[in-house]
């Protein structure tokens, strides 16, 4: 069988001080190892938003790895044996992956595009991932419309798991979400009068952002548990 392009996103939670203290260094000092690491092919170095919501207040337990590599046998090997990825572990008090294939995608990240649809016109379970480079002039505007949107998709019942992670705090910010299927997802963005669809609208009028990328994801599978439990045992996944 052909090789399937395979994108794994991992969070760590750190609780005690020293390991905090020792995740937010590597942000900086795991990048040399990061570069090293056999067949990963773009790689993302991300903190979290407090609560696990998409908010202008880090939470400086958690921090997470967007990676993209060539099939998933590479991932899942790679993850398991390389020194850097056993690290994060040791140090962590809980770590959970997800593992994906791209089915759609727009836009770029830093300049490129790192995903290859595998699967185009897949509509199961499904990962959306927005990410935005925000222009310092839009950022009071955009910050102000988050509030309502965290309370949108907090309340729709067909969100699986979401949190909001982040390169730069302010100007670089990604969203990830979970949800059992594209038209539940659908009806999220489409709902004109939401706070979604109006932050959309004003992002295209006022040229918010300086780049951007969305993309969406079939899930292949998981690793380790988040709150100790799997974010995905709400789907149906076969």
């Amino acid at each position: 069988m052909p090789a399937i392009q395979t994108v794994t996103l991992t969070l760590y939670r750190f609780e005690s001080l020293a390991s905090r203290l020792w995740a937010f260094a590597m942000m900086g000092l795991a990048r040399p190892a990061m570069a090293r690491v056999p067949g990963l092919k773009f790689w993302k170095l991300c903190g979290a938003g407090a609560e696990e919501r998409f908010t202008i207040r880090p939470n400086t337990r958690v921090c997470s790895m967007l990676c993209v590599w060539p099939d998933a046998e590479t991932a899942r090997r790679q993850l398991r044996e390389n020194r850097i990825f056993s690290r994060y572990r040791a140090r962590a008090s809980e770590s959970w992956t997800v593992f994906m294939t791209p089915v759609s995608t727009w836009g770029a990240w830093s300049g490129v595009a790192p995903f290859t649809v595998q699967e185009p016109g897949y509509h199961g379970p499904l990962a959306a991932l927005t990410r935005a480079t925000l222009r310092p002039g839009a950022l009071l505007r955009f910050w102000g419309r988050v509030p309502d949107i965290n309370r949108v998709i907090g309340a729709d019942p067909n969100v699986a798991f979401k949190i909001g992670i982040g390169e730069v705090p302010l100007l670089h910010q990604v969203t990830f979400s979970i949800w059992p299927d594209t038209s539940t997802m659908a009806a999220f963005a489409r709902d004109k009068s939401g706070p979604h669809a109006q932050a959309i609208k004003a992002v295209r009028e006022g040229k918010w952002f300086r780049e951007e990328l969305y993309a969406r994801f079939r899930i292949l599978g998981e690793e380790g548990s988040w709150h100790g439990e799997s974010p995905l045992k709400a789907l149906a996944l076969t």
